[in-house]
């Protein structure tokens, strides 16, 4: 039985005042198929306005200064290459940024939205939302100064989706603003986004970086690259960038007049890129020479061994949407026309061919890769968007049956063979040292089945980065195979925009867009938007299943594993709230370090 959505926010306004209990909307909610973060969501959406922007439990540390700490040194052994988190396609980038920039709200471990450049989160309560969905009201944070002391405003807010939304800047970002009609400027500190269509999606853009109308309103559009701000940002954060080093290191000095009172902790942070997930981890727990590393997924093995023998800090694992998948390209990657290889107007010579994707999935062995964190779902958290209708199966008869159907007949040397077209794939990957582990699992399987496979290992650096000049980058795709790893959000409508048609990444886009296998769907595509309007929350769930199950059913990705969040922490850092759906370091202002 479904819910209609005055009935499901009268719930959540009733739990909000005290006149029902949380025990009560979680039991009737999970009878009626909702779980887990967005129980959490609904229900942190609706907190009453004074008692937003207060932290979740007691801080045992309270400064009565700014400062005084010293220096915080971090490591991330992919090294960021660019700083405006428009242009960013990959963590390293947006958390290098994320020092510098700052959205309008960030969202903790418990799934709860906490304020940073908006005064409060918008609910029905405190007049910020529409009972519609038709328009979010934000009501901006005052006396907040960019660094170099310049007043934000709403102009900024404003200017930051004018600069997304231009064609010719091709952000990233772009997509996230698609179902905004206009953003109006009610005064200095209040902007009204008004949407196309009723949304469930009432939060956007509040968790987009914004960047400084004064600095970038001459790099908008075309020029948009050339701005220097892409390399020396100006920002609110709590730190200011002193000095950057793409590719190796980049330095911050605290903001001194950071609007948060008495943050952030340390005087400077020190950001070094380079090596590999394995040194990274040893660089923090055993030698003590950083402060905190991420993502520094290593061996269980090595992992305990360095865990007994550190004696500087730990490992932190904590949840994690991230999904590790093999991406299989759609177009030749062989052929170039126009200047671009893997052309829309050049399909592969047979991944084209869905018996051939079933195979190539039938040969990946997930549990002995992943044991339990196996997968045969792309989309998987939250709960209640996990389709029940997939399986995985490893089964190498069932593989070589599938090739044998489509045509590919094993030559005198082993190889398969079609009309005279040897069947050879390039697998490419980030340096990486599990990842590369991964990789070589999955040659031995092919080669077993007649499948002449190159691995190809490319800097983690630049295989993340955005730069559209470089063919060695992950959203460039010029192999056949790739390994991709990729995580989604609170919401899942902005991480299964990945593949609908119009994000296919290609030269006309800088390949900035997020549709790296270049696959198109009519249906994918109609559910994708349907789901952006329809507010009813159970039939919101039943489009994104489907959408999961055409993107399996068609083969488009082949979803490995669930990969938890792993970092290595110094044993004397404190203030972390590392969770699954924001960055390592969203709430970066409140670390600091115990004596």
């Amino acid at each position: 039985m479904g819910l209609e959505e005055h009935e499901l926010r009268e719930w959540v306004r009733r739990v909000a005042h005290g006149e029902a209990s949380r025990r009560q909307f979680l039991r009737t909610m999970l009878g009626l198929g909702l779980s887990g973060p967005l129980l959490a969501d609904l229900l942190a959406t609706e907190v009453p306005a004074a008692a937003q922007g207060m932290r979740d439990a007691p801080q045992a540390f309270t400064p009565t200064r700014r400062g005084g700490g010293g220096k915080l040194r971090l490591l991330a052994w992919e090294a960021p290459t660019i700083l405006n988190p428009h242009f960013a396609t990959s963590g390293k980038d947006y958390e290098a940024s994320r020092i510098v920039y700052e959205p309008l709200f960030s969202v903790n471990p418990d799934g709860k939205r906490i304020p940073i450049l908006a005064a409060e989160i918008p609910t029905l309560d405190n007049g910020g939302r529409a009972p519609d969905g038709t328009w979010t009201l934000w009501r901006l944070k005052p006396e907040v100064f960019w660094h170099d002391g310049a007043p934000f405003t709403a102009d900024d807010v404003l200017f930051t989706w004018k600069y997304a939304t231009d064609p010719a800047t091709a952000a990233v970002t772009r997509g996230i603003y698609e179902h905004i009609r206009r953003l109006d400027k009610l005064n200095d500190h209040t902007i009204k986004v008004v949407f196309k269509e009723p949304t469930p999606l009432w939060a956007t853009p509040g968790g987009v970086p914004i960047l400084p109308k004064h600095r970038f309103a001459e790099y908008k559009g075309p020029n948009a690259r050339n701005a220097p701000y892409n390399l020396k940002p100006v920002g609110t954060g709590p730190y200011k960038l002193v000095d950057f080093k793409p590719g190796d290191v980049a330095l911050y000095d605290i903001n001194p007049h950071y609007h948060v009172p008495n943050r952030p902790f340390f005087d400077t942070v020190e950001l070094k890129g380079g090596g590999d997930a394995t040194s990274a981890a040893r660089a923090v727990i055993q030698i003590g020479a950083f402060d905190f590393a991420w993502d520094t997924a290593v061996d269980k093995d090595v992992r305990e061994r360095m865990a007994q023998q550190g004696r500087k800090g730990t490992f932190r694992i904590a949840p994690s949407t991230k999904l590790y998948y093999i991406q299989l390209n759609r177009t030749d990657p062989r052929t170039e026309v126009e200047g671009e290889r893997s052309s829309l107007k050049v399909p592969h010579p047979f991944f084209t061919d869905l018996r051939v994707r079933q195979a190539f999935a039938a040969a990946v062995d997930r549990r002995t890769l992943a044991g339990d964190g196996a997968t045969s779902n792309v989309l998987n958290v939250p709960k209640q968007f996990q389709s029940p209708n997939t399986r995985w199966e490893f089964n190498l008869d069932k593989a070589a049956q599938l090739l044998e159907q489509a045509g590919w007949k094993r030559g005198g040397d082993g190889v398969r063979v079609k009309d005279g077209r040897r069947m050879q794939v390039v697998y490419q990957s980030m340096t990486h040292l599990l990842t590369q582990k991964l990789q070589a699992m999955v040659k031995k399987a092919l080669e077993r089945l007649g499948v002449e496979v190159e691995l190809k290992a490319v800097n983690a650096g630049v295989y993340s980065s955005s730069d559209p000049g470089n063919p060695d980058t992950s959203s460039h795709f010029y192999a056949d195979m790739q390994s991709y790893v990729t995580r989604s959000g609170l919401d899942p409508q902005g991480y299964m925009r990945q593949f609908v048609s119009w994000e296919i990444a290609q030269k006309a886009n800088n390949w900035a867009g997020r549709n790296i296998v270049r696959w198109a769907n009519a249906e994918y595509d109609r559910l994708w938007r349907q789901a952006a309007t329809e507010l009813d929350p159970i039939k919101r769930a039943a489009l994104f299943i489907r959408m999961n199950d055409l993107v399996i059913e068609d083969v488009v990705v082949i979803p490995v594993f669930r990969l938890p969040d792993m970092s290595a922490v110094s044993h004397s850092l404190r203030g972390l709230e590392l969770g699954p759906w924001d960055l390592h370091l969203w709430n970066l202002a409140y670390w600091y370090r115990e004596t």
